[in-house]
């Protein structure tokens, strides 16, 4: 019975994948990278070649190699060690691309074998003339998928035609150069990388499940810090089918599909008695859409990334935790709103459509040069569908390759992608050794030469034969390039802190200003110390005079007095000044007492005649020698 519903599951598949519902229109399309043919000249030129889905392809850049076409081991089904054959290349010599044979084998053995070998790059040669197809990994190979996590070097499939043309001319004597170029790759029209990852919540589906799981986790860190800084918009998809009619009340349509048959996923374990079904798969990737739906409204779509590593890690299949009861406890540690959750997800028995699952199947048909997304996992970077191992490194590098250059982030220039050219003798650009300041600036695709901005000192020029600082603070950048010594611990610059750069020597000091100022020699160009006395002692950048004897030296007016003179004459100069200050204390005192006295006197003067004369202004005294007499 077992045996009998796996019949039926592989029978079913092939119509829930015809089944989903392509317009007339739809198209798989093969991205390609441009390899060019530069010697010899019978063949050179341009040709497309297929990127393999594995790999890594130098996204942004390109490779020049040599042709080699072995005369044994030619479809690469074996390891080239038992032929004694090495591809290595020598000291000074180009890579080597091998070209091999399509047949007998898996495309991805067959570049594991060659890598092995020493070989930069393969070629694979159609065996049929066809149009170009994307090679792609064995599917549920456990004997493969550790060869597929270590190939490094791209790959890529040619016509049938152009292969021949290739040994045609290796086996007549001709060396083969060509490049590999995957610069236009990915389209770059602006300073954010739009992308989006089809994935699916099944973690039992053998390599590629486990590939997949593995690159989100890595990747995480990386998704996050593009999508808060604002350099990338990302959003998820997941890939499903419908059932057709005919089938909807089957047994297999009910248990790997819900709303009715509208929307299916096959059975993790090709198992319809037992384990999770085809629709427990179809409610997760639901509930995933809609986390990073609601998520996205309040402004952080990258909690998407937390959900999904967190519910692989708590509620994997194998150990049954894959269900509602374990999402619901993810979701409420991350803080979503499961409310909202609910009610984006709908019901899933309900007879009708899903407004997002809808949306997902609709978004599958391939739209302007994005073809239908059929092969799962697969990366859409700036609408073109990536091709080549999923994989942290490997897949920063296409999305940095989607940066308009100088635009990419930081993250774009770490150890792992960046270009790291201008370590070479800063890249060919202009240079300041003795500042430690250059014109290189390293990005994704190589460098560009660009005089830089330092300590809010932008330098200004062509990047290449100069830079200058300019603006008020250019004097603080290695003095503006102009000429600058320090000595006896005194420092002198001719930078002169205006808007342009001006370089002017100091008082004191003769020269351009750029590259040396020589001390004037004041004392033997006659131009200090000129009194008959004077004697004149030349030191760097000044000058000092003296005077003989007991004269004193007065810079202002270039001559000499006598020190003794002087002193004599400030001494009676202070005593004159003494004695005025005393004279006009004594002077001051005089005229205060002779004023209170006369005040003093006056009062008295009238009191005494009050006694007798009566004033005009002053009431009758009062005689009290009457009194007596009565």
């Amino acid at each position: 019975m077992k045996q009998q519903n796996h019949l039926l599951s592989f029978l079913l598949l092939p119509w829930l994948l015809l089944s989903t519902p392509f317009c007339s229109e739809a198209r798989f399309v093969v991205e390609k990278n441009s390899l060019s043919v530069t010697s010899p000249e019978s063949i050179k030129g341009t040709h497309d070649s297929a990127i393999g889905n594995f790999g890594i392809p130098q996204y942004g850049g390109s490779m020049a190699g040599t042709v080699i076409y072995p005369k044994e081991n030619q479809k690469s089904c074996k390891e080239f060690s038992d032929f004694s054959i090495s591809f290595k290349s020598q000291p000074g010599a180009l890579p080597t691309f091998l070209l091999v044979d399509r047949g007998d084998c898996f495309f991805a053995l067959k570049v594991w074998n060659a890598q092995k070998a020493g070989a930069s790059a393969v070629l694979v040669a159609d065996n049929v003339d066809e149009p170009l197809i994307t090679m792609d990994t064995p599917e549920e190979d456990v004997s493969s998928a550790k060869y597929i996590e270590n190939i490094t070097i791209p790959s890529a499939l040619v016509t049938k035609g152009f292969g021949e043309k290739l040994k045609k001319a290796i086996s007549g004597g001709d060396m083969v150069n060509l490049n590999l170029d995957w610069r236009e790759a990915v389209p770059h029209p602006d300073a954010r990388v739009e992308y989006e990852l089809w994935t699916n919540s099944n973690d039992e589906c053998g390599v590629k499940c486990d590939m997949l799981m593995e690159f989100v986790k890595d990747f995480k860190g990386a998704a996050q810090i593009l999508e808060k800084g604002g350099y990338t918009q990302f959003r998820p998809h997941y890939i499903t089918w419908y059932c057709p009619h005919a089938f909807t009340l089957s047994r297999q349509c009910k248990s790997q599909c819900i709303n009715k048959g509208r929307y299916c996923a096959p059975d993790p374990e090709q198992d319809f008695s037992s384990g999770y079904d085809g629709k427990d798969v179809v409610v997760e990737n639901l509930r995933q859409l809609c986390v990073y739906k609601v998520a996205n409204e309040t402004g952080k779509p990258w909690v998407w990334w937390d959900y999904v590593t967190d519910f692989q890690i708590r509620c994997p299949m194998k150990e049954k935790k894959y269900n509602k009861e374990c999402a619901d406890s993810v979701i409420k540690s991350l803080g979503i709103d499961s409310r909202k959750l609910d009610k984006c997800m709908g019901d899933p028995d309900a007879d009708s459509d899903n407004p997002v699952l809808k949306e997902e199947q609709d978004a599958q048909v391939g739209k302007g040069s994005r073809g239908d997304v059929t092969i799962l996992p697969t990366l859409v970077v700036n609408n073109r569908q990536y091709r080549g191992k999923l994989e942290k490194s490997a897949v920063l590098k296409a999305l940095c390759s989607g940066f308009e250059e100088t635009t990419e982030p930081s993250i774009c220039l770490s150890t792992e992608v960046e270009s790291n050219e201008c370590l070479d003798n800063s890249g060919g650009c202009w240079q300041d050794k003795s500042a430690n300041i250059t014109a290189c600036r390293d990005t994704f695709r190589g460098r560009v030469c660009e005089c830089p901005l330092v300590d809010g000192v932008q330098f200004k020029g062509d990047g290449y034969s100069h830079c200058e600082p300019s603006g008020p603070g250019k004097c603080t950048i290695n003095n503006g390039g102009c000429w600058h010594e320090e000595r006896d611990g005194h420092a002198f610059s001719a930078c002169v802190g205006k808007d342009s750069v001006n370089c002017e020597c100091p008082p004191g000091f003769k020269g351009d200003g750029v590259k040396k100022c020589e001390d004037i020699n004041e004392c033997k160009e006659k131009k200090a110390c000129q009194c008959p006395e004077c004697s004149c002692k030349n030191t760097w950048g000044s000058y000092e005079c003296s005077c003989s004897g007991d004269l004193l030296y007065i810079r202002d007016h270039d001559t000499c007095i006598s020190k003794t003179g002087s002193q004599v004459k400030s001494a009676w100069t202070a005593v004159w000044l003494i004695m005025l200050s005393l004279g006009l204390a004594a002077g001051g005192a005089y005229l205060v007492y002779k004023h209170r006295l006369r005040q003093y006197m006056d009062s008295e003067i009238r009191a005494i005649m009050a006694q007798y004369m009566p004033l005009d202004s002053q009431a009758e005294v009062p005689n009290h020698v009457n009194d007596e007499r009565a």
